[in-house]
């Protein structure tokens, strides 16, 4: 398969890049390419311009930041992945990454290009929901913060508006939390079938807090309130977990696709769901 003809640029400035997005409704910027050349290849995705924004200085940098973890859009999956500082400071966030494709689509894939794409079975927009994370855009107006959990408004469609283009992404530190991320797919690397990231607090070995989002089952990531109230004030045990885990299947409406029909998403949310927060339990 080829892609359709496209014009290439390689703007020297953020304000360069944002500017010839905004000029052209129909330019696109090219960060890791692992989602957007596979979709062009197929003719789902027809840019008139490719904006490569690899280059551009300052977007790759991951630092901490007054109890926030800052990672900039154009950082590798795989060299976040690997950060002593990102499993210090967000250990969720590596789980979901160790999900993410393959290894050689993480090498060149991107924070910011994962989230911008909007895929509904993305590991990265659950983890974001989790962790109240937020993206930082950049266009023709200046910047604006976005909460992740609202950036993706349907499959492969954002919030983002024209000539915007995602700079940062900004993780909140919780270091008293327990996570796990679990999904279910056919083959390592697949697209998920259903996924589940958990953050769990504790007091005295009852949940005070819980915050759990699946993938796959639905247009977007989104949270699983039904199962977050089944482990309220209880202890994590293998009653509380099974509860929520079941809370979660009942609750999810899920689509049917070539990939899985609805009761077969349900039963992994269900498994997904359980291994979360047995993973949580043990953190």
């Amino acid at each position: 398969m080829k892609p359709p003809p496209f014009d290439y640029a390689r703007p020297g400035s953020l304000a360069e890049a944002v500017a010839l997005l905004a000029a052209d409704e129909d330019a696109r910027p090219l960060a890791g390419g692992q989602s957007l050349v596979p979709m062009m290849n197929f003719r789902l995705a027809r840019p008139s311009t490719l904006v490569d924004i690899t280059r551009l200085p300052g977007l790759s940098a991951v630092a901490r930041e007054d109890g926030v973890l800052v990672i900039g859009a154009a950082a590798r999956q795989r060299a976040v992945e690997l950060s002593p500082l990102v499993a210090e400071c967000c250990p969720l966030l590596v789980a979901a990454l160790r999900h993410v494709g393959h290894h050689q689509i993480r090498t060149r894939g991107t924070i910011g290009g994962s989230l911008a794409h909007a895929d509904p079975a993305a590991e990265l927009s659950a983890a974001a929901a989790v962790l109240d994370a937020e993206v930082i855009a950049t266009g023709p107006s200046g910047q604006r913060r976005i909460p992740a959990a609202e950036l993706a408004v349907a499959p492969y469609q954002t919030a983002l508006e024209q000539g915007e283009i995602i700079t940062e992404t900004r993780w909140p530190i919780s270091p008293s939390s327990r996570c796990g991320f679990a999904e279910i797919s056919r083959r390592a690397g697949d697209f998920a079938v259903a996924g589940v990231a958990a953050a769990v607090s504790l007091d005295s070995g009852v949940v005070t807090r819980a915050r759990l989002a699946g993938l796959g089952i639905g247009g977007t990531a989104r949270r699983l309130p039904e199962a977050e109230r089944a482990l309220l004030d209880r202890p994590l045990s293998a009653e509380s977990v099974e509860a929520a885990a079941a809370a979660a299947a009942e609750s999810a409406d899920p689509p049917e696709d070539v990939h899985a029909d609805a009761d077969t998403r349900r039963a992994a949310l269900r498994a997904a769901t359980r291994r979360a927060l047995e993973q949580s339990a043990h953190a």
